[in-house]
């Protein structure tokens, strides 16, 4: 029975995350891109200057800063896969992968544009009248309230796709493989060993989550901007070492990009798929979690935070997802077939750094599955509170710090497939309000950088 049970949890998962997904997302990208005409592109500039505080207004609607609720969703977003998931998409697509998740979050952007750009002009009041922005609001504040029942959906895939399960698991494996055991610190017994391990990092969220969004956009504002400089300077010194091969490096992903002869069964269409659907589980454009965060900023202006949304793809994907290729291509580790995922890119590290590359990525893998958890919580709990009333939205507080024990030292493939899929499902809703509504972000684009102009 728990067995049928796993294998139908798995096809769940499956099939949530099937290529029709990959499509929907790029596919919604590509449009809001040309529907746009490019415009928010050529605004970055401008979005430099509103997350210095340019243009803060103390006065306007709001829980957060720019950078703040930017910061919130990076946090959320870099993550193991910017790790792993590179190491394997370039282990099973080649180096052409990385060409194809380059487009995904170039066209990423443009959603995180206009899907933020929603989140702060269709904010809603929850049960305990204080003002909430998320896909939930979106689409009820937006469509109507006779889609409370999509609101609903989304919610609810949200509530059980933000539980931490899968990232304690594997913070919990690595922090035991590559710290504990090779200095004799652990119990005789593995469970043991879990326990304390999944128990220090309930203590270390714990302290973060309960203090609110306030406390959690605080240490993400501290805590990103730092371990994306750990992360990339690490990086930075693995390239240098192997600066020869750079050039030639950034030909072969050119190349291979449009060959596919790298890619399992040489297949270009295989390559393609790989890399824009591991650019899409890496930003997370269009899923639905950074409105949750930019729906908090503290703006009246909701193009002004749909501009500053649109980092986000670009820091995870363009900076942090290019880096750890270009450690793995440089070192040409991603050829040996013998190892796979973050293995791949901790050789690359060994072979740059001897002896110390293991610990720098321990280290920079700590803090990124660490700001995750931070903000997978309150994501979750915003869910929770618009299914059950604000009230009780501390509630998934206390069930999200014990799930992180249970993902700690238990084994659970039917539980993190169950997760995976209720988080895929949270796109449908969410991808289906913003591009009905994408005329009234248009308008309101135009508008805002009319207004610019004149000035």
């Amino acid at each position: 029975m728990l067995e049928k049970l796993e294998a139908l949890c798995i096809a769940f998962s499956d099939f949530a995350w099937g290529y029709h997904l990959v499509v929907l997302l790029v596919g919604g990208g590509i449009f809001f891109a040309f529907y746009s005409g490019f415009k928010p592109y050529l605004y970055l500039g401008h979005a430099v200057e509103i997350l210095r505080g340019k243009y803060d207004d103390k006065n306007s609607s709001g829980e957060i800063s720019h950078f703040a609720a930017l910061s919130s969703a990076i946090a959320a977003t870099v993550g193991m896969g910017n790790i792993s998931g590179v190491a394997v998409a370039i282990a099973t697509g080649g180096p052409g992968a990385l060409f194809w998740m380059w487009v995904s979050a170039f066209f990423g952007m443009a959603i995180k544009f206009f899907d933020c750009t929603l989140a702060v002009m269709y904010r809603g009041k929850d049960s305990a009248g204080h003002l909430q922005g998320g896909p939930m609001y979106i689409i009820t504040e937006g469509l109507g309230k006779r889609w409370k029942p999509l609101a609903i959906f989304f919610a609810a895939a949200g509530t059980v796709g933000m539980f931490p399960v899968f990232q304690a698991n594997q913070l919990t494996q690595i922090i035991r493989q590559v710290v504990l055991l090779p200095n004799g610190w652990t119990f005789d017994n593995p469970f043991a060993t879990n326990l304390s391990t999944g128990i220090a990092i309930t203590a270390l969220v714990a302290m973060v989550i309960f203090g609110g969004l306030q406390r959690i956009a605080e240490v993400a504002s501290r805590l990103v901007p730092a371990m994306v400089l750990l992360y990339v300077s690490a990086v930075l010194f693995v390239i240098i070492k192997h600066w020869e091969h750079v050039p030639a490096s950034f030909a072969l992903i050119l190349s291979d990009a449009f060959s596919g002869k790298a890619a399992l069964g040489g297949a270009v269409g295989t390559l393609i798929l790989t890399g824009v659907k591991r650019a899409a589980f890496s930003h997370e454009a269009g899923i639905g979690t950074a409105p949750l965060a930019h729906g908090a900023a503290k703006t009246n202006e909701p193009v002004r935070e749909g501009l500053v949304a649109m980092f986000g793809p670009a820091i995870d994907t363009l900076l942090i997802c290019t880096m750890t290729a270009l450690s793995i291509i440089v070192t040409g580790v991603w050829t040996n077939a013998t190892h796979s995922g973050i293995a791949i890119t901790l050789q690359a590290f060994e072979i740059a750094m001897p002896g110390l590359g293991q610990y720098v990525l321990i280290a920079c893998a700590t803090i990124f599955a660490l700001t995750t958890l931070f903000t997978y919580s309150y994501f979750g709990s915003k869910c929770f509170g618009y299914l059950f009333g604000a009230q009780r939205q501390g509630w998934y507080n206390y069930i999200y710090t014990a799930s992180i024990i249970l993902g700690a030292v238990a084994s659970l493939t039917a539980m993190v497939s169950l997760i995976d899929g209720a988080y895929a499902l949270m796109a449908l809703p969410n991808m289906f309000a913003t591009l009905v509504l994408a005329p009234k972000v248009k308008a309101a684009m135009n508008d805002y950088f009319r207004r610019i102009n004149e000035k």
